[in-house]
């Protein structure tokens, strides 16, 4: 899949036979960029960001965040916080087939404008998390072959575990390896530990009242110390759907979450932001409820 390649929608995904779906993760497997573990986005030439939180085969909200991004030919970044599979809607059928390789295809099409950071449902097969249904919505679509599905879990490896971008901006779905300095930082994502890739993919942060136990617990002390190594003044993130839309510390963190699985907590929500100026806190974000929401939430603050 190029360039010029027509990117499926999920609704052409679902109707795929086998043979479409092998034909479809060929190409994939040829086009999707691989990207280094901490990723440095550039931003140059682009006017927007859009990122969004966990969408969990939620693709009927998802194509509302697609129409952000594309509108009106604007160029714009399009980032996700991971979490792209497992637990869909009941409306999406098998949506985290539908979702994985349609974002996949996006992905491939207009890389590297398309960023997709991995969540712990995307780094299941170094630290398992429940439930992953992903291997079943594969095997109703296109019967019992294991290697489908680990095929597509391997291509949602390919993204980032954490980014940042030049405005000042941090992005990874959990949090951040707990060092103190820049140098300890750029070591821990040179080389990935099982504790370090908990605490990017798996770690709460201290306002929330979910505990996994599968990391260390981030505190706002924690998060000062990041900002002082790094040059950070904002960390957008997912994971938490408990503290979803409110600003944390200050303003300096945010937990976005764009699925109606989670929608009970603070919505269905995107953010956007202006490119090629600083970026400071929440203020100066613009966040947006999507038209998916099963009902009214009050603004974000």
């Amino acid at each position: 899949m190029g360039a010029s390649d027509p990117v499926p929608t999920p609704e052409e995904i679902l109707r795929l036979d086998a043979d479409g779906a092998d034909a479809l993760l060929d190409r994939l497997e040829r086009t999707v960029p691989t990207y280094p573990s901490f990723t440095q986005l550039s931003t140059a030439g682009l006017r927007e960001a859009v990122v969004f939180g966990d969408t969990h085969g939620d693709w009927r909200s998802l194509l509302e965040v697609e129409r952000r991004y594309l509108d009106r030919g604007t160029p714009r970044l399009l980032v996700g916080l991971g979490d792209y599979v497992d637990r869909p809607p009941s409306d999406c059928g098998a949506g985290s087939v539908a979702e994985a390789l349609h974002l996949l295809a996006l992905a491939a099409r207009d890389a590297p404008r398309v960023v997709l950071v991995q969540g712990n449902h995307e780094t299941v097969r170094r630290i398992p998390t429940r439930p992953h249904t992903l291997p079943d919505e594969v095997a109703r679509l296109w019967g019992a072959d294991p290697d489908r599905a680990g095929r597509i879990e391997a291509l949602l490896e390919r993204g980032p575990l954490a980014a940042t971008l030049p405005e000042g901006v941090y992005v990874a779905h959990a949090g951040f390896p707990l060092v103190g300095s820049s140098d300890a930082w750029a070591a821990a994502f040179a080389d990935v530990t099982e504790e370090t890739l908990a605490q990017v993919v798996w770690s709460e942060c201290d306002r929330s009242r979910t505990r996994r136990a599968a990391a260390m617990v981030w505190t706002g002390r924690d998060l000062e110390r990041l900002f002082r190594a790094t040059g950070i003044r904002l960390f957008l993130r997912g994971h938490d759907p408990d503290v979803t839309g409110e600003p944390l510390y200050d303003g300096h963190c945010l937990t976005l979450h764009t699925t109606r699985v989670y929608e009970r907590f603070g919505g269905v929500i995107l953010a956007r932001f202006p490119l090629g100026r600083p970026i400071e806190s929440t203020r100066d974000l613009l966040v947006e409820h999507l038209a998916t929401e099963g009902r009214t939430y009050p603004p974000v603050g």
